[in-house]
């Protein structure tokens, strides 16, 4: 894995140096996943357990969104609700992560035996982050074909399927049935809704 990768809040802990560490999920509150993150790393320092913890992960990825006519690059998480440890475990670790605030405890394994993700897995999320980084994707994105409704404009309340997407323009060509007939109508993305 790669430091580009790794939040501020993992850089002053060690690499993967130990060949026992092992990634494991932690389910955390929906919206706290950096609280968490945070919170784990505090708690690491102050019980002087740096030797056992590796990096901790929340896994985000870019999104472009359109509001107003403004174009923005927002951060979406992967996997909300969920923290990616790389951690030896044992019962000293297990109980730090465990009884850290806003955690509700680990994904897979025995309930004190949580089973970990194979790095395989790690490096698939780790890559699809750097992906999402280097080319942002749209919040919401329109398949040609697919069934939407205009929510604004001059076409308002009418169905019709996308034939063309420009993500550069934030604008689809919608194919609405007016009088029977279909008619192609330029829109931007903020107009429609997907049905």
């Amino acid at each position: 894995m790669t430091d580009a990768v790794e939040s501020p809040a993992t850089d002053a802990m060690p690499g993967p140096t130990n060949p026992d560490f092992r990634w494991y999920i932690v389910h955390a509150y929906s919206g706290m996943e950096k609280a968490v993150e945070r919170n784990i790393t505090e708690r690491i320092t102050r019980a002087g357990m740096q030797s056992k913890f590796g990096r901790i992960l929340v896994p985000t990825e870019e999104v472009v969104e359109v509001k107003n006519g403004q174009r923005r690059t927002t951060e979406r998480r992967l996997f909300p609700g969920y923290v990616f440890v790389e951690m030896l475990m044992d019962d000293e670790s297990w109980h730090l992560v465990k009884h850290t605030n806003k955690v509700t405890g680990f994904v897979g394994g025995a309930k004190n035996r949580p089973a970990p993700i194979s790095e395989e897995e790690v490096v698939k999320i780790v890559s699809q982050m750097q992906e999402g980084v280097e080319k942002p994707r749209h919040k919401v994105e329109f398949l040609v074909g697919e069934y939407v409704r205009v929510k604004e404009g001059p076409f308002t309340d009418f169905n019709g399927s996308v034939e063309e997407v420009n993500y550069d323009k934030n604008k689809v060509r919608v194919s609405v049935t007016i009088f029977g007939r279909a008619t192609p109508v330029e829109l931007e993305f903020s107009q429609i809704e997907k049905t």
